[in-house]
């Protein structure tokens, strides 16, 4: 039984078997089938394709080559433009160059610019401090016009008072001149022993004739010349013409060497001061005359400060010891000097 079932199975099976491979066969050759119209229509579609393709190879070809003679054409262009901007590069080397030589000798400059600065700017301080120095010296030539001016008024002005001074000293000169003068003549008229200096009218009466060595008392000798002298003297300087001229009348007593000098200063003191006691005393003046002398006298005493020399230079012991009358007209000093300065100026 179970051989038979077997047996039938088997039949069965390869019943079925061949059935699956009829329809496997015919499933195969669809497949077949539809893989060959595949391939007919892909093939179709290829060559299709492989036209419209090839068409568009040439359409692109001829426009390759149309691109390939623009570009040929371009390329020529751009050789032609290539060596135009090489001619630009070498035409710009060039003008790099002569920058590179502009900007060194700009460079050049610009130091000796800076140098000539440097200067300008030295000699722009230079010239500040010589304009602050001008300012100053203008200034001070201002100032100095203003001096100017002031001097030159006060020259003149000076020169006024100098040309009254001049009028002065010369009528001053002409009176001292005329009172020497008329001393002198005075003096020889009377026949009395005694010297006018003709500069200056101082009169020297010889001290022996006055005094004893080393005393001050007057002799009856030296009262006996003042009698005739002060009179004659008196009359000559107190006169009204002269009177307004005469600004005093001194007595100076000088000694010898001998001694101290304080001790002679005493002594000629005492001397000169004798001597005006004598005269203020003395009958034979007029009270005119007295109160006149009294305003005008004055005594000095010099003691050996103004000796007498010898002619070999030695000192005149007895010429030394001498009373000096003396007279000097007012503002004499003055016109002293303002004479030697006048003569100074016309040397």
């Amino acid at each position: 039984m179970t051989t038979r079932r077997a047996a039938s199975r088997r039949r069965s099976g390869r019943v079925d078997s061949g059935a699956a491979w009829i329809s496997y066969s015919d499933m195969m050759a669809a497949l077949l089938l539809v893989f060959v119209l595949v391939l007919c229509y892909s093939v179709f579609q290829y060559f299709a394709m492989l036209e419209s393709k090839t068409a568009e190879l040439e359409e692109k070809g001829q426009l390759l080559s149309t691109q390939e003679q623009q570009l040929a054409q371009q390329k020529d262009q751009l050789d032609a433009q290539q060596s135009q901007l090489q001619s630009k590069q070498n035409d710009l080397n060039n003008a790099l160059t002569a920058l590179q030589e502009q900007q060194s000798l700009l460079n050049t400059q610009s130091t000796t610019l800076s140098e000539q600065e440097a200067t300008i700017s030295a000699a722009q301080s230079t010239l500040q401090e010589k304009e602050n120095a001008l300012a100053a010296a203008q200034s001070q030539l201002a100032d100095q016009q203003v001096r100017l001016f002031a001097a030159t008024e006060l020259l003149r002005t000076q020169q006024t008072a100098m040309d009254t001074q001049q009028q002065k000293l010369d009528e001053l000169v002409g009176v001292r001149t005329q009172i020497i003068r008329e001393l002198g003549d005075a003096l020889t008229s009377a026949n009395l022993k005694a010297s006018v200096d003709k500069n200056t009218g101082d009169i020297v009466l010889e001290s022996s004739v006055f005094f004893d060595v080393g005393k001050y008392d007057i002799k009856e000798t030296g009262k006996k010349l003042l009698n005739e002298f002060i009179p004659l003297y008196l009359s000559v300087l107190l006169r009204d013409e002269y009177a307004s001229y005469l600004g005093e009348i001194i007595i100076e007593g000088h000694t010898d060497t001998q001694g101290t000098y304080l001790n002679n200063l005493e002594l000629s003191q005492d001397r000169a001061l004798s001597v005006a006691t004598y005269c203020l005393q003395m009958d034979g003046l007029t009270q005119k005359q007295r109160d006149q002398l009294r305003e005008l006298l004055t005594a000095k005493g010099r003691s050996y400060s103004d000796p007498i020399y010898n002619s070999d230079g030695s000192i005149d012991m007895d010429n030394s010891r001498r009373v000096e009358f003396k007279f000097r007209l007012k503002d004499s000093e003055m016109i002293d000097e303002l004479r030697t300065v006048l003569n100074a100026g016309a040397q």
